[in-house]
């Protein structure tokens, strides 16, 4: 009588080999789309909160690929770069706020489309102070996300930036 002994790691070479030969035939996530559809929809696009600046600074505020918006640290700035609410952190708040709507309208998006928010702020306490402000702008459920202390900011004047990723809805 032969006896056959299957071990942990024959079961793993064997999933591993089902997993790989299911990629090569063609079973995954996107059947029915031709390839150009989905290229397409994986391009990234490109949002210019205040061009002139970020090409001045080298950065571009938000980048849409597929159905997502990564917006990068949005600061309390005007559009010449002039910081508003210099040592008022809610005002600062406030139009970082203001300047992230404008980003996510721009994509079709609401703060509820928001899953992920991250705020660097030069005062923790400050923060946890202004923090009801959070409940006026999230009204059904809060991201995830990090509130992280940093030393300073883009600017000298800037208590508080704040980056945020979001899907778009279909």
């Amino acid at each position: 009588m032969k006896t056959t002994i299957i071990t942990l790691s024959n079961l793993f070479t064997l999933a591993l080999v089902l997993s790989l030969n299911s990629c090569k035939n063609g079973n995954h996530e996107g059947i029915g789309k031709s390839q150009d559809t989905i290229e397409q929809s994986q391009k990234p696009s490109y949002f210019y909160l205040r061009p002139q600046l970020e090409k001045m600074y080298g950065y571009t505020q938000a980048v849409k690929v597929g159905n997502t918006v990564k917006i990068g640290g949005v600061i309390s700035m005007d559009d010449q770069g002039k910081p508003l609410g210099t040592g008022d952190y809610l005002a600062q708040m406030e139009n970082c706020y203001a300047s992230l709507s404008k980003i996510l309208t721009h994509y079709g998006c609401t703060f509820d489309d928001v899953y992920l928010e991250n705020i660097y702020t030069t005062s923790m306490l400050d923060l946890q102070k202004n923090a009801h402000y959070r409940s006026q702008i999230y009204k059904k459920q809060f991201p995830t996300g990090s509130w992280i202390g940093v030393k300073e900011l883009g600017l000298p004047q800037i208590m508080i930036e704040i980056e945020m990723e979001a899907l778009i809805p279909e």
